[in-house]
């Protein structure tokens, strides 16, 4: 019981923390394949966030009153999301990023 509630604290880490979390958990469970899981898909938030943060901020208007409101509020839920199933004890993925995070191979 202590390695599964070890990797849910590791998977949880690697969403809620983003590119930190993700570090964390790729140099100290890189063998834990359900830390890695959610891991990644903390990354794959992190830099979405990322790109709306940069798309909202340089397009005025449009992007200040649309894409970056409505782009943070989306990344949030989805940040949520992956809290969420982080802590359920399975794979599951995150609506729209799950399938980008599966594509990298660490």
């Amino acid at each position: 019981m202590a390695k599964e509630s070890d990797s849910k604290l590791f998977a949880f880490l690697g969403v809620f923390l983003g590119l930190i979390g993700f570090l964390i958990v790729l140099l100290t469970r890189k063998t834990d394949k359900y830390a890695m899981y959610y891991a990644k898909q903390g990354l794959v938030i992190f830099i979405a966030w990322v790109i709306v943060y940069i798309i909202g901020t340089f397009l005025p208007l449009i992007g200040w009153f649309i894409i970056l409101p409505l782009g943070s509020l989306a990344m949030l839920v989805l940040w949520i999301i992956a809290i969420i199933n982080s802590l359920s004890g399975a794979e599951k993925p995150t609506p729209l990023i799950g399938k980008f995070a599966e594509k990298f191979k660490f």
